[in-house]
């Protein structure tokens, strides 16, 4: 009885720390990456009263280390993905002469490890400076 308690205990900090892991922050130079794993996936729109996902609107994906990706495509590697996939994140454009504050249009290149799709998307629907 104490060995699987051990092992349990084990087990869960095994587990924490993969979790850990698996939040990188989000990459800030171009070309650097980082590991986390897919929060949500979604449409790009969701009806405004039932926040049910409008299809055809597109594709949206959430991450747990705050990252969003948005495309007004509906992207098939996006969809064939989980809630819990882990994935890589490599920053592969950065607008330039945005205005102060407006941080909108970086892109990145994700990878998701499990199903090996691949997809580039912008972390908005507009650039810096756009509507």
């Amino acid at each position: 009885m104490q060995l699987h308690r051990l092992c349990v205990i084990g087990a869960a900090a095994i587990m924490l720390t993969i979790g850990v892991a698996a939040a990188d922050p989000l990459p800030t130079r171009l070309g650097q990456c980082s590991s986390t794993t897919i929060k949500d996936m979604t449409t790009r729109l969701q009806d405004g009263v039932t926040k049910e996902p409008i299809l055809g609107s597109g594709s949206a994906v959430d991450f747990a280390n705050g990252g969003y990706q948005v495309s007004y495509d509906t992207i098939a590697a996006i969809t064939q993905s989980r809630a819990g996939d882990p994935v890589t994140m490599c920053l592969v454009s950065i607008p330039q002469n945005c205005p102060a504050g407006d941080a909108r249009g970086r892109t990145y290149k994700t990878t998701n490890l499990r199903t090996h799709g691949v997809w580039t998307l912008p972390d908005a629907e507009h650039r810096c400076g756009g509507a």
